[in-house]
């Protein structure tokens, strides 16, 4: 028995284990399992609230555990969506990607929308990440290319780049 279920559970020599008691006994098992696999998931890597949940889902968590397992992590501060939506998007903009892709990513990820653009209100601005990477490819069309891959705004890149011409060449 975990210690910590031991203790919530106010267990002790001599106590008699009525349902109440086994009842609480029950839930608080499912408690500690439930934060056991989240640890388990968090260890590896951050993930959004929502990526957890699934998570819990599919190992089986009953529903009422895994929300109060969440609940604790959120209030632990272990589990954090803002946290978690700032650092990545700081990661991916340090590799060069824009604001279309960074918002993609965040939202594939399970990072709520509110968040992501919290995110991305954080970052240095789209043109100066832009003009960066751009400033690496001398041809103008491959500078061009590679921005719009990396889901630069085509005004943003129109900015640093100029504007796109398909005429042999130009640019």
């Amino acid at each position: 028995m975990p210690d910590d279920v031991v203790v919530r559970c106010r267990l002790r020599a001599g106590l008699e284990l009525g349902r109440p008691v086994l009842r609480n006994l029950r839930r608080e098992l499912r408690h500690t399992e439930a934060i056991a696999v989240a640890g388990r998931a968090l260890r590896r890597r951050d993930v959004s609230t929502k990526r957890l949940t699934e998570h819990l889902a599919r190992a089986g968590v009953a529903p009422e555990a895994g929300r109060s397992a969440l609940g604790a992590l959120v209030d632990a501060r272990i589990l954090d969506d803002t946290r978690l939506a700032g650092s990545r998007a700081r990661a991916l903009a340090e590799r060069g990607w824009g604001d279309a892709a960074i918002a993609a990513r965040l939202e594939s990820e399970g990072i709520a929308a509110d968040d992501a653009l919290r995110a991305l209100g954080a970052l240095p601005t789209e043109a100066a990440r832009a003009a960066k990477l751009a400033a690496r490819v001398p041809d103008r069309r491959k500078a061009w290319a590679l921005l719009a891959r990396r889901g630069f705004d085509d005004s943003t890149i129109e900015g640093v780049v100029g504007e796109w011409t398909s005429e042999p060449g130009a640019g």
